[in-house]
Formats: C-alpha cells, structure tokens, sequence
C-alpha cells in the first residue's frame, strides 16, 4: 500500500532527549496535534528517563532492595517493643498450655 492509498503523512517534528548514560532518542510527533511533548521520555536503551536538556538529563531511579516482612516489622518496632510483645505472646501461650 503505497501513500497514494493512504493519503498524506501529517507534518511532525521530531525531539531530542538525553538519559543519564548519554543516549539520544528522537521520537517524533505530529505538528498539529496542539499538544506539548512530553517533558521526558523513557530510553529505549537503558529505560532511564530522558530530558529535553542534553547537560541536565533527569537522573536515574533510586531501586530499592526487596525487603522482608521481618525487615519491615523492624522498620516500626524497637527491639524493646519486639521483646515485649514476644513476651506477651510466650506467656499466652504457656497458660493455654496443659500441663499432664
């Protein structure tokens, strides 16, 4: 299928955006469209964001390491209240124990 079957292509502009590691992408966008291009653009390298300012790319995401549930009961509890409650829940246990 050549133009002629599907008519003229619109007017676009393409727009240069830099990452972090220095990679230049170039989508293109239609003219008249009347919408701003975005501010940034995923690399399709590297997947860091990319910005219009080739001196000042936006900087790359901050990856967080999995955590554990323990990590994370950590995170809201001192030792003091974990062996409180630790505590708390042995000497539950040891009334509910039978002893024969």
């Amino acid at each position: 299928m050549g133009e002629a079957e599907r008519g003229d292509t619109a007017p676009r502009m393409r727009i240069s955006y830099w990452c972090a590691n220095k990679h230049e992408t170039k989508p293109s966008f239609a003219e008249e469209a009347g919408v701003q291009p975005p501010e940034t653009w995923d690399c399709p390298r590297c997947g860091f964001p990319a910005g219009q300012d080739r001196n000042a790319p936006p900087s790359p995401p901050r990856n967080e390491p999995y955590k554990t549930h323990l990590a994370y009961v950590k995170e809201r509890r001192s030792d003091a209240d974990g062996q409180a409650i630790l505590e708390e829940a042995l000497s539950s246990l040891r009334s509910r124990r039978i002893i024969r």
